[in-house]
């Protein structure tokens, strides 16, 4: 997320590539980058990100939302989602309770210049990455050409066409303290030169890093006790935004077709993982939200991914084991160095940025977590007791960001028959 690597992407249903011919066109379509959907509520992240930093509002300034709905022009009402009324609201409820006739008054209040230029700076109506020839670029007007009714749809997340790529890049600008990091599924180029990673590119800073802390403030309350409570972790404070929107169909909105879907990044104040889950027209027995359907999926994605990448929890973390040691005297066989670890920098200029991996097998978890974190390794742990393999093997050359399993073991001085 910080670096703008991507490190999955996925879409159902998909085809099997061992019969690559019976596929459909359709199949074969990469919705992510390719396909335009209105985002919903989700985009209230960018309407509220420019009030901020444009200093229009602040998070504890009151907007009356009134009966809970609200008149565009003489011809147009605008409502709340399930005829909520929520009455006067602070600009930071106005996210957490999701409210449409909130999220309006916010866009009246910056105007369709400074809004539109939000949108476009958040990297809406471009495309982003270069990785990807077919990647849209979206659908944004002009602020020029935006009425009034334009002005309060693009507020709340309508009259705008996003792909899944540009919303997920929106809130990592957030979770990256305020900068737009070009998203890349391309970590490295090889040749006969040698390894060139590719390098994190910020494409422009979009806010201030203290307008990016408020709206992470902000999302976490939406996860805490507002419209995403269901994608809250255990071991993990998560900043989100859920949306719900009605599907467009030759320029009518249909009535119980949505798209619904939850950004968020996680842990909310060190991100590792910026994750977006969008569903197309769900069907079930109750009402399809985005808190309801796709919150939940985004925790049943962000636990194992963060175990996977060896994330430490930073809520109630387990505190250390402190054993009275008896045995001051005693020699204890490791398998690995017991020299303190020196870290050397990659001589060869084919290989830029990159170091050298060191011996870890031997020491104990914390500290080889702390080397590889010295590093920027990200670590693939398993087992119990202290390193007894690692891959890469000590000597290889790596460059930040990339990744180091290590096996725990019990080491053979402590294996009695």
């Amino acid at each position: 997320m910080h670096t703008g690597q991507i490190l999955a992407l996925a879409i159902r249903p998909t085809f099997n590539p061992n019969l690559f011919r019976r596929a459909t066109p359709e199949l074969l379509r990469n919705h992510a980058v390719s396909d335009v959907y209105e985002p919903g509520s989700t985009f209230k992240l960018v309407t509220a990100s420019a009030a901020l930093e444009e200093k229009t509002m602040r998070p504890t300034d009151m907007i009356d939302t009134g009966g809970g709905s609200i008149a565009i022009g003489s011809k147009r009402v605008v409502r709340e989602a399930e005829g909520h009324s929520y009455g006067t609201l602070s600009f930071t409820d106005v996210i957490v309770k999701s409210s449409n006739v909130g999220a309006i008054k916010i866009g009246f209040r910056l105007g369709a210049e400074r809004l539109g230029r939000y949108v476009q700076s958040f990297g809406f109506g471009t495309r982003l990455s270069p990785d990807f020839p077919g990647e849209s670029a979206g659908i944004v007007w002009q602020p020029s050409q935006w009425t009034d009714s334009a002005l309060a749809s693009v507020s709340m997340g309508y009259q705008v066409s996003v792909t899944p790529l540009q919303m997920a890049s929106a809130a990592s600008t957030v979770a990256n303290g305020g900068e737009l990091v070009q998203p890349r599924i391309v970590r490295a180029v090889i040749d006969a030169d040698g390894r060139v990673p590719v390098p994190r590119k910020v494409i422009r800073r979009v806010t201030s890093s203290d307008t990016a802390a408020e709206m992470t403030a902000i999302m976490e309350q939406v996860v805490q006790h507002g419209t995403g409570k269901f994608a809250a972790l255990q071991d993990f404070t998560v900043a989100g935004k859920t949306g719900t929107a009605n599907k467009n169909l030759n320029g009518h909105y249909l009535e119980h077709e949505y798209n619904v879907s939850f950004v968020g990044f996680v842990p909310s104040r060190k991100p590792a993982l910026t994750i977006l889950v969008v569903i197309d027209t769900p069907r079930g027995p109750n009402p399809a939200f985005g808190g309801t359907v796709s919150a939940p999926i985004f925790r049943r994605i962000a636990e194992p991914a963060l175990r996977y990448l060896g994330v430490a929890p930073n809520v109630n973390p387990a505190l250390p084991v402190l054993i009275a040691r008896h045995d001051a005297g005693r020699e204890i066989t490791v398998a690995g160095p017991t020299a303190p670890l020196t870290i050397l920098p990659v001589a060869s200029p084919s290989w830029p940025g990159q170091v050298v991996l060191p011996e870890l097998r031997g020491l104990g978890l914390r500290e080889a977590l702390r080397v590889l974190a010295r590093l920027g390794i990200t670590p693939r742990v398993s087992g119990e007791g202290v390193v007894i393999d690692q891959d890469p093997l000590p000597g290889t050359a790596l460059e930040p960001g990339g990744a180091c399993r290590l096996a725990l073991g019990r080491p053979a001085a402590e294996i009695h028959p």
